[in-house]
């Protein structure tokens, strides 16, 4: 691959990058309500499940499964339930007392939860095999590795900007940590939001333009 469509590719995928979007929402959430080592967890949790769609369609399995109503389905139900059972959970715990909140948390969990989430995103999927694409010249080499190759690229940028997001909302959580009340609506707040993450999966569409 020449070095303008290699720039041209990393200036676009910047910009989508820190285009808040349900991957910011969904890190900055976990920030707030687990702290900043439970978001930069999250980020990279999501960095990994995102790279499973780019291995996938290196090969060509995410091809495969846009194409196929009933995969995408059974794929976005599944993302979709995760999410909601992870905001509502996130909700019921912000009631209990900030102690015992403290050690229902972790970073571990977060990573594990980080990669479900993105990795049972059709939309990642779709997003990789719909921009990734435009970027590959078949003369230029093997296409499963060029798209490896800009698949890494992009999960590297939106992992970055998800650190960056985390440790600016661990600001934001640290100045409520004396503040019971308001940590407590934080947490309210941050489980609402990954829970609607869910519901808006429920109601993703299989591209058209993919089968």
């Amino acid at each position: 691959m020449d070095f303008a469509t290699l720039a041209l590719f990393f200036v676009t995928a910047l910009a989508i990058a820190i285009s808040p979007g349900p991957g910011i929402l969904y890190v900055a959430a976990r920030t707030l309500a687990g702290g900043r080592a439970e978001g930069l967890a999250s980020s990279f949790g999501t960095g990994l499940g995102g790279l499973v769609h780019v291995a996938a369609g290196a090969v060509g399995v995410s091809a495969l499964v846009m194409a196929s109503a009933e995969a995408f389905t059974i794929l976005k139900l599944a993302g979709a339930l995760y999410l909601v059972w992870i905001g509502t959970k996130t909700i019921r715990e912000a009631r209990l007392p900030f102690q015992t909140k403290v050690l229902t948390t972790g970073a571990a969990r977060a990573f594990r939860e980080g990669i479900l989430v993105e990795a049972l995103n059709p939309k990642t999927a779709a997003f990789f095999l719909a921009f990734l694409p435009q970027f590959v010249d078949p003369s230029a080499g093997p296409v499963w590795l060029q798209f490896l190759v800009l698949g890494l690229i992009s999960v590297g940028l939106n992992t970055a900007v998800d650190v960056v997001v985390a440790l600016l909302a661990s600001r934001a959580r640290s100045i409520a940590m004396g503040r019971p009340t308001m940590l407590r609506r934080l947490r309210t707040v941050a489980g609402g939001l990954i829970a609607a993450l869910g519901l808006a999966l429920l109601v993703a569409r299989r591209p058209a333009t993919l089968g």
